[in-house]
């Protein structure tokens, strides 16, 4: 039987079975999944489904995500999201409203740096020089109004005291 292209996965599940000190057997017991099934997928034979690799995890106490990576069905930008996620979601000491404010917070994040990281593979010199002769670049002002943005008693961004748009600084 041909191997599959399925990543590290095999190499990756046998190497983190023998960390937990569990035979083949074992895991397979504790996951819900035949003996021989589980030596396939170590080999490269089987490509198991999201649900088994899921199992596994549970049965290796790690990350289900980490396993999704290592089987090339998530990437590891992916999987560094939804963990953060699922940390914030987790976190006992902070109610469900300000969950969801970090949430939104980070997502606002993660799609400005997008923008920042596009505009700057796009236009390699984007910077302006002013009559005194210094050079500034045109990301950072967004970057800085963002960062140094109010959150508001309710959750929301304020820029400003009263809840309009700031203007942005001149220079």
């Amino acid at each position: 039987m041909a191997s599959l292209n399925v990543g590290n996965l095999g190499g990756y599940l046998r190497e983190q079975r023998r960390n937990a000190q569990l035979s083949l057997r074992q895991l397979a017991d504790a996951a819900g999944v035949s003996n021989p099934y589980l030596s396939q997928i170590e080999r490269g034979l089987r490509k198991p489904s999201a649900d088994i690799l899921q199992q596994l995890a549970k049965a290796l106490r790690i990350s289900a995500e980490t396993l999704y990576v290592q089987a090339g069905m998530l990437d590891e930008r992916e999987r560094e999201e939804l963990e953060t996620r699922a940390v914030i979601l987790a976190d006992p000491s902070i109610n469900e409203r300000q969950k969801q404010v970090l949430l939104q917070i980070y997502e606002s994040f993660r799609k400005e740096n997008a923008l920042d990281a596009e505009s700057t593979e796009g236009t390699e010199s984007t910077r302006s020089t002013d009559s005194a002769g210094s050079t500034e670049s045109r990301g950072t002002e967004t970057t800085q109004r963002t960062a140094g943005a109010d959150v508001g008693v309710d959750g929301g961004f304020d820029d400003t005291a009263d809840g309009s748009a700031a203007d942005p600084p001149s220079n």
